[in-house]
C-alpha cells in the first residue's frame, strides 16, 4: 500500500488543541513551529497541526459555539478564518502558513471532520467537478454528537468520492502534509465509518501529494485492525487522553490489545501529549489553564509506555513555555530511539499492576519496560529465560544515561507508585 511508504516510523510533532482548544492563532502557530525547528527538528519531531474549526471566526475555546456560520469557499470546502490567520486573506488559504512551516524544514498538518458543511447543505451550494449540490450528498441523520459543523457524506451518492477529491485537491494545493480526521474512527453515534474512510483513502491517493492520514477520535474497533492498516497511517486506540492517572492506567490495557497492529506506515495511537502548559484556552480534560498534572514519575511512565509501544508522538502543550524538564522528555535520544527505530514490540507480562514489555533494535539488543501501575512501591522483575536471553548482558538506564551493571540471571527493580525504568540489554 502506497501510504505505507510514507510515515514509516511513528510521526512526531505538536497539535495545538491540549493548549488552545479551537481557538489557535496564526502567531500561535509559529510560535511552536519556531521552537520545534529549533529545539526540537535534531531529534525527529517534525509535524506541526493545526487542530479543530480552523474555520471558526469566533472560537472561543475547546467548548464549540454550535450552528454559527463558518468560512467556506464557493465549493462548499472550509477555509482559514482570516482574522485568526491573516495570511490566508485573498484566498490563499493555508498555503502561506504552510509555506512557513516547510522552509523551518517541518511539516503542515490540519484537523477536519468528516462529512460537509451543514450550511453548504442548507444553502445547497455547488461542489468542484461536478454538477451535484451538497445537499445531494449529504447523509442529514449522520451527525457529530459533539460538534454541529457538518453533517455525513453518503457515500453510495453520486458526487460523494469527488468532494472529497476537491478537498484533498485543495489541501494538496495548499501544501499539507498531515490530515486528522475526525468523528470518524469510533463517532459515538455510529461506530465506524468505513466507507466515509475508504472515500478520503481514495482522495488523499488522487490527490498528488503524501499526506499522513490520522483518525479520530477513539477507542477505533479492534475487529476493524486490517481496514484501518489499508486506509490509515495511524487511528486512535482511546478517546481524548487528558492528564488523568486513570487514562493512564487504561492505556496499558488498550497497548496490550494493539500492539500486534503496530508496524511501518500504520501505528495505533495513544494520543497526545499533555505535558507542559496546557489548557490556555481549552476547558477539556477537566480543567483550565495549568500545567500537567501528571507527576514526574507519571510524565516518565507515559513517555516510556509511549515509547516501548511505538505510539505517535503529539505534544500537547505550549512549547514555548516549556521548562529543563519537559524539554528533557522530548529530547533524550536513547529513550526516541526506542519510539522511532525498534521491533518486535511486545507485552512480556502483566502480574496485576506489575507490567514489563520489551522490544527489539536492529542490532538484535533488547529493551525493557518496567511497570509499577499501582498504588504501592512493588518489585517488578523479569528473568531473561522470559526475555529469550542468554547470560551476563550489560544493561543501560536509558533515562538516567548510567550503566547498570552485568546481568546473570534477570532484572529486578523497585520502583514506586506510577513509575516506570527503561532498560537496554546489551
Amino acid at each position: 500500500m502506497k501510504h505505507h511508504t510514507f510515515a514509516k516510523t511513528p510521526p512526531m510533532g505538536w497539535n495545538s488543541w491540549d493548549c488552545y482548544g479551537a481557538t489557535v492563532t496564526e502567531d500561535e502557530v509559529k510560535g511552536n513551529a519556531d521552537y520545534i525547528a529549533e529545539h526540537l527538528k535534531p531529534f525527529g519531531w517534525e509535524y506541526v497541526v493545526v487542530d479543530i474549526q480552523w474555520y471558526e471566526a469566533g472560537a472561543v475555546s475547546s467548548a464549540y459555539r454550535p450552528f454559527v456560520p463558518l468560512e467556506m469557499d464557493e465549493y462548499s470546502r472550509l477555509i482559514p478564518a482570516v482574522n485568526r490567520f491573516p495570511s490566508a486573506a485573498n484566498g490563499k488559504g493555508f498555503k502561506p502558513l504552510a509555506d512557513y512551516v516547510h522552509n523551518l524544514g517541518l511539516k503542515f498538518g490540519i484537523h477536519i471532520m468528516r462529512g460537509i458543511p451543514r450550511q453548504a447543505v442548507h444553502n445547497n451550494t455547488p461542489l468542484l467537478g461536478t454538477n451535484i449540490r451538497a445537499r445531494d450528498i449529504a447523509h442529514p441523520n449522520s451527525i457529530c454528537p459533539w460538534n454541529t459543523d457538518m453533517y455525513g457524506i453518503d457515500p453510495e451518492k453520486e458526487g460523494a468520492q469527488e468532494y472529497y477529491n476537491s478537498l484533498f485537491q485543495l489541501y494538496a494545493e495548499w501544501g499539507v502534509d498531515f490530515v486528522k480526521v475526525d468523528d470518524i474512527a469510533a463517532s459515538r453515534l455510529y461506530y465506524f465509518h468505513k466507507a466515509e474512510i475508504e472515500l478520503i483513502r481514495n482522495a488523499m491517493d488522487r490527490c498528488g501529494r503524501n499526506m499522513v492520514l490520522s483518525l479520530s477520535p477513539g477507542p477505533a474497533p479492534l475487529e476493524y485492525s486490517e481496514d484501518l492498516k489499508e486506509n490509515a497511517n495511524m487511528w486512535r486506540m482511546t478517546d481524548d487522553f487528558w492528564d488523568h492517572w486513570s487514562l493512564l492506567y487504561g492505556m496499558f490495557e488498550r497497548c496490550e490489545k494493539w500492539y500486534e497492529h503496530v508496524g511501518p506506515g500504520h501505528w495505533p495511537d495513544c494520543d497526545m501529549l499533555p505535558l507542559g502548559h496546557i489548557g490556555l484556552r481549552s476547558v477539556d480534560g477537566g480543567g483550565g489553564d495549568r500545567w500537567t498534572r501528571f507527576t514526574k514519575d507519571e510524565q516518565v511512565t507515559m513517555m516510556t509506555l509511549w515509547a516501548i509501544f511505538r505510539s505517535p508522538l503529539m505534544f500537547g502543550g505550549e512549547l514555548r513555555d516549556n521548562d529543563e524538564w519537559t524539554l528533557s522528555l522530548l529530547t533524550n535520544k536513547e529513550v526516541l530511539e526506542v519510539n522511532q527505530t525498534s521491533h518486535s514490540n511486545r507485552l512480556i507480562e502483566r502480574n496485576g499492576d506489575k507490567i514489563v514489555w520489551a522490544a527489539t533494535n536492529d542490532k538484535g539488543q533488547t529493551y525493557i519496560a518496567l511497570f509499577n501501575a499501582g498504588e504501592e512501591k512493588a518489585d517488578i522483575k523479569v528473568t531473561l529465560d522470559q526475555l529469550g536471553l542468554s547470560k551476563g548482558l550489560q544493561a543501560r538506564d536509558l533515562w538516567k544515561h548510567e550503566e547498570m551493571g552485568l546481568v546473570t540471571d534477570g532484572i529486578q527493580q523497585t520502583l514506586a507508585p506510577h513509575s516506570s525504568i527503561l532498560l537496554k540489554l546489551y
